[in-house]
């Protein structure tokens, strides 16, 4: 049996899913377009995955792309993503270096890390944090900014997407934004002051992450000022959230419980690792020579089954996707 919901330039058509054993709607999102054209991305639920496809667009407006500090063009692309309905925590998180953490309830993938290192050597040791506010990287009001293939992606708190799916109501609301590579789910920055309570207050929740102290050995040298992400390091029990910028807690989707990311207005922003084992869909090249965006298990031993490649896209390219079922 397959579910799906389909977001178009004009129409979103919607079915029921289960999620455990409650039913519930998928979220709302009105279509809508950037600069760059008509956001299409279509969202399935065949056996025990969930298959994501999109023409990599955005449906609400981003920055200028190109500019001063970012030089490429947001261009569709044929984004395809694969996350399991049935998330297990790992042994031992599995980190992640490089590339897509998650992707977004339109399609866009959400990246937490940069591919700028000091000196230009990604073997350094010492990665720039995007969002730390010490390089440009061309970033707009989304945390937003686009790779030389012409792929638009997130960073950060993705406000324009938040803003399509807040719907009406004002106050602070818990939002699913989409799902990380390991199939837990990732919401903004707010989440129940009682992680057991769905009736309790929404409250914003805080990270676990701390600046060093002290300066850096050796070069790049200075104070540990959040330059670079290996500026910060985990202080257990100092926020609400785990290592992983994530927590137990029950959501409006999932109301039995389910281990979810958050995504922070500090440091980590997005997790940089994954509670679970990210599906083999989300690895990207790393830096020259340094392997994928993350560390997975070895062939057979564990994991999801390896990943044969998306289906061929519809006739037209990217976006192109079909009709709804009986359209």
């Amino acid at each position: 049996m397959k579910t799906r919901w389909w977001i178009t330039p004009t129409i979103l058509l919607s079915a029921s899913m289960m999620v455990g054993e409650v039913a519930v709607a998928p979220p709302v999102s009105p279509p809508g377009s950037s600069a760059a054209g008509a956001n299409q991305v279509s969202i399935t639920i065949s056996g025990d995955y969930r298959i994501i496809t999109s023409n990599g667009l955005p449906n609400h407006a981003t920055g200028a792309f190109p500019n001063a500090h970012n030089p490429n063009t947001i261009a569709a692309q044929q984004h395809y993503f694969r996350v399991t309905l049935k998330p297990t925590v790992a042994a031992q998180p599995t980190p992640y270096d490089l590339g897509r953490f998650g992707v977004a309830l339109n399609g866009i993938p959400f990246e937490a890390a940069g591919n700028e290192f000091w000196n230009g050597n990604p073997y350094s040791g010492w990665q720039y944090e995007v969002l730390g506010g010490k390089i440009n990287l061309g970033l707009d009001d989304n945390n937003a900014h686009v790779q030389p293939s012409g792929s638009y992606h997130y960073h950060g708190l993705p406000a324009g997407l938040i803003t399509k799916l807040s719907g009406t109501g004002s106050g602070p609301k818990m939002i699913l934004l989409g799902y990380a590579g390991d199939g837990f789910p990732i919401y903004n920055q707010y989440d129940h002051a009682d992680p057991k309570d769905l009736k309790s207050p929404l409250k914003k929740l805080r990270p676990s992450f701390a600046l060093k102290k002290g300066n850096r050995p050796g070069n790049p040298g200075g104070p540990y000022d959040g330059t670079f992400t290996q500026d910060f390091e985990y202080v257990p029990k100092s926020g609400d959230l785990d290592e992983c910028n994530g927590r137990f807690g029950v959501t409006a989707e999932y109301p039995q419980g389910i281990y979810h990311y958050l995504i922070t207005e500090t440091f980590p922003y997005i997790s940089r690792q994954f509670r679970g084992t990210p599906d083999p869909t989300f690895l990207m090249p790393g830096p020259p020579g340094g392997g994928f965006g993350f560390r997975g298990p070895p062939p057979g031993r564990g994991g999801p089954p390896p990943f044969r490649g998306p289906p061929p896209f519809p006739p037209g390219g990217p976006g192109g996707f079909p009709p709804p079922p009986g359209q």
